[in-house]
């Protein structure tokens, strides 16, 4: 494979930047709560982007401290070491001796320098040197301020005390998490970071819309970002969010009690039933361009292929549907992965037996998923959907095996 290096260093900051975000939720950090501006609920907090998070967090420190100054972006806002000296006074424990002498220091280069040796007295000079603080890198600096945060949030509740809440309601569920990897593995803009605050535009659903069948959007009628800005730009989201459902229906959707303001407000179940159908879509479709019919592939039909995949390879597992009981311990995905690419699976790695533990029930299963993606199949479905039979995703594991088989990859 042609070697080009813009394209790997975008693929290693996605890869750097998923492993630093990670950590910047209700869920690892309680104490975020304490970011909430008037008038604001928790799911308004979690609705902002990590980067969003981070300047509200950099900020609330730079308040605490009494100064008067305020980043609103990694890049100019930063270029001077003055506020990242005095986020690392406010943020580090006493004994560790950090201090805001580069602030006597007139040289930038110099004083980003000294800034920097302050944050080594915490262990996070990492990602940043003088002159990418200087030259006011973005990406390397918000890397920085990531750390900064994961490292030494310093959140402190109020004396009265958070607001009494569920972190699991404001967590992300495995079923949320794969539909947001299968989003951003398409290369939607923006990013998804939270399922449901960036899909309230549309944008993102009708990019879907056009990757699932090329050509069914009809951009000209699209409300672009720019107008979200002016009076009425609510109204304009709402305008794509309904265009996106009538797109739906043209696709066959079953969209009972559903329609544009349910996109737009945001609500869970009824975004969930949108997007499980956007994605099982697509993964039809793949199959149906390789089959080169005129006919949306049936579940049955993958089933079938399932099963003789399985025999004419000399398999014994075999499934009856997607709910099959027999999928729980991962062997018919197993036995799948070697039938398209023989001698591709390692047996003794892998748990028999009909009682097997829990432990061994997930070992199996994350064995299945790891290989399932190393002989090609672009699968996003997590272990624990297939010890726990979760019929969905079940099925869009066999069907991307399906797409792997078809495309014969080597």
């Amino acid at each position: 494979m042609e070697g080009r290096p813009h394209l790997i260093l975008g693929l290693l900051w996605q890869v750097i930047k998923i492993g630093l975000f990670a950590k910047i939720s209700l869920q690892n950090c309680p104490n975020l709560a304490v970011l909430l501006q008037e008038g604001e609920t928790l799911e308004d907090l979690m609705a902002l982007s990590p980067e969003e998070i981070l300047l509200r967090w950099f900020n609330y420190h730079l308040e605490q401290a009494g100064h008067p100054r305020r980043v609103n972006n990694f890049s100019s806002d930063i270029m001077d070491s003055e506020c990242y000296t005095i986020l690392l006074d406010q943020i580090a424990p006493d004994e560790a001796g950090v201090d805001c002498s580069p602030l006597s220091e007139g040289n930038l280069e110099r004083r980003a320098d000294k800034m920097l040796g302050q944050a080594h007295k915490i262990g996070c000079r990492k990602f940043v040197r003088p002159k990418d603080v200087v030259k006011g890198n973005a990406r390397l600096n918000l890397a920085f301020v990531a750390n900064l945060f994961n490292t030494h949030p310093a959140l402190k509740p109020p004396e009265e005390g958070l607001p009494d809440f569920d972190l699991g309601e404001y967590g992300e569920t495995r079923e949320e998490k794969t539909f947001r990897n299968w989003m951003n593995s398409l290369g939607v803009s923006p990013f998804v970071n939270n399922l449901y605050s960036d899909l309230k535009d549309g944008l993102v659903l009708l990019q879907l819309f056009d990757k699932v069948k090329p050509g069914i959007v009809n951009w000209s009628k699209v409300n672009q970002k720019e107008t979200f800005k002016k009076i009425g730009g609510n109204m304009k989201k709402l305008e794509n969010c309904n265009y996106a459902v009538e797109i739906a229906h043209q696709m066959g959707f079953s969209l009972v009690g559903i329609d544009g303001k349910d996109i737009a407000d945001g609500n869970k179940t009824l975004t969930l039933a949108v997007v499980w159908q956007m994605m099982r879509a697509y993964t039809l479709s793949m199959l149906q361009r390789l089959a080169g019919s005129d006919k949306p592939i049936s579940d049955p039909e993958i089933v079938d292929w399932t099963n003789t995949t399985l025999r004419d390879s000399g398999k014994t597992t075999s499934i009856t549907g997607f709910r099959d009981p027999a999928i729980s311990n991962s062997m018919p995905v197993i036995d799948l992965v070697d039938a398209i690419k023989p001698g591709s699976i390692k047996y003794e790695l892998v748990n028999c037996g009909t009682s097997l533990s829990d432990e061994e029930l997930i070992q199996n299963a994350k064995y299945a998923i790891s290989m399932c993606r190393k002989i090609g199949a672009r699968v996003y479905a997590l272990p624990d959907d297939l010890v726990e039979i979760k019929p969905k995703m079940c099925l869009t594991v066999f069907a991307c095996l399906m797409i792997r088989a078809k495309t014969g990859k080597k």
